[in-house]
């Protein structure tokens, strides 16, 4: 081994740097990794996804009635029909009754149970798993239970039961249109399914504020509770609760499961936009040109009520205290 002298001192020499190999194979391919890893996905998005998408809106401009190869050009017929249709405008109505139920109890709800789980010292991950189990179960399978054991109309049913034991008499939950109380079973329903989900969303915002504004504001003299909560906890969540009601709003628009199981197609007061264009669709009419106009008609509206919410919330902003 040579070495070199400094200062009378024998020391080894410095060995000679190594030239770095290029890689190869799979490893040394970021390009064939990349499509590797990325190309059965988009593969499936291209054809379950995007493919309808473009098909529907064709649709949407010919005469379809039993067949998804049309050839008769109608223009824009289909959305005349859709939008004189006196079940489609009742259904928006419905809609909006629901959706100003569900979105702010599930967004309240969601937050309250991210709150209390963050403050858990112990068996937290018990209690976000408890709360987080009912989003993997189906809406259908969610609907007959809420159906057929908890609201049933008769007096067998556990809401019946339990409202009976305070002398109280049977309840049709899902019959009558008045008193409402269908609503009841539809929200109460998609509350158990939902909150579970938007309070993992919470939680990680909440785990994400940092300790020093909280102590900050103890050396200001704030208080601990609804004061704190309200001028650091909540403007901390803005982006979140944005997400969230966007989210929830979108969810909302596209409700049909519950509906169709647990009340029908025959309640004509309590249909939604999905049910209509369902009838539309897949009901005796077959008219898949007329169904696809109402869908594209639904998805502008979807974007439209996401992009004037997003834009009135500050949806996307950078500094969240603006």
């Amino acid at each position: 081994m040579s070495t070199t002298t400094t200062r009378g001192v024998a020391q080894p020499a410095p060995a000679k740097a190594s030239q770095a190999r290029p890689r190869r194979g799979l490893r040394g391919n970021a390009t064939l990794n990349f499509w590797l890893f990325t190309g059965p996905f988009l593969i499936g998005l291209a054809i379950f996804v995007l493919v309808p998408i473009v098909w529907s809106v064709w649709l949407s401009f010919f005469d379809a009635r039993y067949t998804v190869t049309p050839s008769h050009f109608i223009g824009f017929d289909n959305y005349k029909q859709i939008l004189t249709n006196s079940e489609f405008p009742g259904s928006l109505v419905t809609f909006t009754v629901f959706a100003a139920f569900i979105v702010p109890t599930t967004w309240a709800l969601s937050l309250g149970l991210a709150l209390l789980v963050n403050r858990l010292r112990f068996m937290r991950a018990f209690f976000r798993s408890v709360f987080f189990l009912p989003t993997a179960v189906s809406y259908v399978a969610a609907a007959l239970i809420w159906k057929m054991s908890i609201f049933s109309g008769v007096r067998f049913g556990l809401a019946n039961t339990v409202i009976g034991w305070f002398g109280a008499d049977t309840i049709a939950w899902m019959s009558n249109p008045t008193p409402p109380w269908y609503w009841l079973v539809i929200v109460t329903l998609r509350l158990w399914i939902q909150s579970g989900f938007y309070m993992i969303l919470f939680l990680a915002a909440l785990q994400n504020i940092p300790t020093e504004l909280y102590e900050a504001a103890a050396i200001d003299g704030a208080k601990p509770g609804w004061q704190t909560f309200r001028h650091i906890t909540l403007p901390q969540l803005r982006a979140t609760s944005t997400a969230v009601i966007l989210l929830l709003l979108i969810a909302a628009y596209q409700a049909f499961d519950e509906f169709f199981n647990i009340i029908g197609q025959k309640a004509t007061w309590a249909q939604t936009p999905l049910m209509v264009l369902y009838k539309s669709a897949l009901g005796t009419s077959q008219d898949y040109g007329a169904g696809s106009a109402g869908a594209v008609i639904l998805s502008l509206l979807i974007c439209l009520v996401t992009l004037v919410q997003g834009k009135f919330m500050g949806f996307g902003r950078g500094d969240e205290s603006k």
